[in-house]
Order: structure tokens, then C-alpha cells, then sequence
């Protein structure tokens, strides 16, 4: 497999206690998602966004990267080819593992941006409405993260990656979010092999030519092992 890219989500990162959405008692059972983590939601109550978002940086600043983290990594180190990691986690855990180029499509909890003038720097652990951006000097300050009805980020460089594959896998994701739960097909009708791993089949499991089901933590590294020994 000279080219491998990889799609994480929610689920590789739910055994670092990072809360998945969709699950029951996930995040979305206990927030209103129209409410903080959408432009709308963030227009009517900034400081609502905000505490949740602290909240969510102070959770992923606690945690630390698990075993399926840690073989993602050591793939991209001793795989022959080239190993790209898409995901749509807003966490770190990637990079504290030693992943590296790691392309977060739903931007990132370390991550400010500017409403007024897009400039982006590195959030504080709390962020609030009262924060002026560094640039233009208006408090106009947000998270750097994809909300619902935004577009996701470097959708060119994916789709690039996607159909120029050898190997597409999808790890931990639900398949209910577009544009990333269209990967596997779009992937397949470029002919790319395409596998899920997954603790259980997703919304898209017919997209995939073979599946592996079980804790991140447990699949991951005996995935990674396998791809390894073929060297």
C-alpha cells in the first residue's frame, strides 16, 4: 500500500474520555447542538458557545492519547509508502501521539478565529467575548472549529488525497456527518480499496469492502501491525 489515508472521528478518541455525540449520553443528548455549534447558536448567546467550548479544551487538555492514536502514528513512521490522517476530531490527540501533517477538517480546539477579519491564533485555555482579535482589534473572537451549516476545511486537498489512495480507512466515525461520511464512496468509484474499523457498523457500512469491529483501542494496533508485516 504505497498511499493510505485515514479518516478518524469521534470514536477512537472516546477511550481518552473525550465524549463521542451520537452515542447514547453523548454530547449531543446533553446540548442543544443549535445552540453551540451553530453561527446562529453563537450569535444569540456568545458566552454559552464559549463556556462549552472552554469546557471541551480544558476535557482534551486532560486527556491523553490512546493506543489506537499511538499505532496511527507508528504507521505513518514505518510505513513504506505515505500514510495521510484526515479527521474530524477538533482534538489533539493525533499530534501528542507524534502524528504528523495530521488535516483537521472541522478545525481545531487550540485553534481562534476572527469573525470580522478571519485572522487565526492560538486560543487561550478560556476564551470569552471579550477577547479582541490581535489584528483588527474587534471582539469578535471565536473557536476556530466547523460549526453545523459551515463548509469544512481543505475539502480540495482530501478529495485529492481520497482518489489518489491506495487504501482508504475509516475509523471511528458514525457515517452521519457529510461531507466526510461520502469518503468511502468517493473512494470506492476512484477504485481505491476502502476498509472500516469501527466498534460498530456505521450509517455508510455498505461503502466499504471489509470492516473489523471492535474498541479502537483493541483493532487499531492489530491493523496497524498486520499493514506493517506486509512490508
Amino acid at each position: 500500500m504505497s498511499h493510505i489515508v485515514i479518516l478518524t472521528g469521534a470514536g477512537i478518541s472516546a477511550e481518552s474520555r473525550l465524549g463521542t455525540f451520537r452515542e447514547k449520553d453523548g454530547l449531543w443528548t446533553k446540548y442543544d447542538l443549535n445552540e453551540v455549534a451553530t453561527p446562529e447558536g453563537f450569535a444569540r448567546n456568545p458566552d454559552l458557545v464559549h463556556a462549552f467550548y472552554n469546557a471541551r479544551r480544558a476535557n482534551c487538555r486532560n486527556a491523553q492519547p490512546n493506543a489506537a492514536h499511538a499505532a496511527l502514528a507508528r504507521l505513518q513512521k514505518e510505513h513504506g509508502g505515505r500514510v495521510t490522517i484526515v479527521t474530524q476530531n477538533v482534538d489533539d490527540l493525533h499530534e501528542r501521539a507524534g502524528a504528523t501533517d495530521v488535516i483537521h477538517m472541522h478545525g481545531t480546539l487550540s485553534g481562534a478565529l476572527c469573525a470580522a477579519c478571519d485572522h487565526r491564533w492560538t486560543a487561550p485555555l478560556a476564551m470569552s467575548t471579550d477577547d479582541p482579535c490581535p489584528t483588527c482589534k474587534e471582539m469578535a473572537t471565536r473557536p476556530d472549529i466547523v460549526w453545523f451549516g459551515e463548509m469544512p476545511y481543505h475539502m480540495d486537498e482530501i478529495y485529492h488525497h481520497l482518489t489518489g489512495a491506495d487504501l482508504f480507512v475509516a475509523i471511528g466515525t458514525s457515517g452521519n456527518v457529510y461531507p466526510a461520511a461520502g469518503f468511502a464512496a468517493e473512494a470506492q468509484s476512484a477504485g481505491v480499496e476502502t476498509i472500516e474499523l469501527n466498534l460498530e457498523p456505521s450509517a455508510t457500512a455498505n461503502s466499504f469492502d471489509t470492516a473489523r469491529f471492535g474498541p479502537a483501542t483493541r483493532i487499531v494496533p492489530l491493523w496497524v501491525a498486520e499493514i506493517l508485516d506486509e512490508r
